[in-house]
């Protein structure tokens, strides 16, 4: 998760394994199944948490690296995943955190947890780690979900919706704009648990 509250994560996660369970998300099933399409053999998941979306693509043959801030997470992903997953502890604010390059990304439910600066350092950073001509998919919060315009007002379309989370609510606008420079080439809406889109882009496309 993002570098917001760090006690406010680490006493949620237990909560946020018995909400989500070990299931990936369907974001993931369908990213999985496009990497796969697409012979991608290595992934960056800033934000990795406990490690329920990344099995699905081990399992797949797909190596994959994470970022996480919570120490109770990564210990968690260790517990019932196996320790030969590489995940660097620290904030994805602070990427890079290799000089690897991957064949794909995917970055779920984090970005619209983060302020203007940080989601464009962070759209930055995936893509400058990706080879050229391959991809990184993103997951965010749509303006649809009941939350939005809900809690205390930030700035335009970000609210402080519970316990001190920041939320911003992404429209196919907001994504074309934050998103244009870094090889957009899609826009999908998807149902998860909150209304989500699904964000595609690849190096080189821009």
């Amino acid at each position: 998760m993002a570098n917001k509250k760090p006690e406010f994560w680490e006493s949620s996660f237990i909560k946020h394994q018995e909400m989500w369970g070990f299931e990936p998300s369907k974001s993931a099933v369908l990213t999985r199944d496009y990497f796969v399409e697409q012979s991608v053999k290595n992934i960056l998941i800033p934000g990795i948490g406990y490690g329920r979306n990344a099995q699905i693509f081990k399992d797949s043959g797909i190596t994959v690296t994470g970022i996480e801030i919570s120490k109770t997470a990564i210990e968690m992903a260790g517990k019932h995943y196996g320790a030969d997953m590489k995940i660097y502890h620290g904030s994805v604010t602070d990427m890079p955190f290799d000089k690897a390059r991957y064949d794909g990304v995917f970055c779920y439910a984090l970005i619209h947890l983060l302020n203007a600066n940080e989601r464009r350092k962070l759209i930055r950073d995936c893509y400058d780690q990706l080879h050229e001509g391959r991809y990184m998919v993103f997951t965010a919060i749509s303006k649809e979900a009941q939350t939005y315009g809900k809690g205390k007002f930030i700035s335009k379309d970000r609210y402080e919706v519970f316990d001190g989370v920041k939320m911003f609510f992404y429209d196919r606008e907001s994504i074309t704009t934050e998103f244009k420079k870094a090889g957009l080439f899609e826009i999908t809406g998807i149902d998860e648990t909150y209304p989500f889109f699904l964000i595609k882009c690849k190096k080189g496309e821009n």
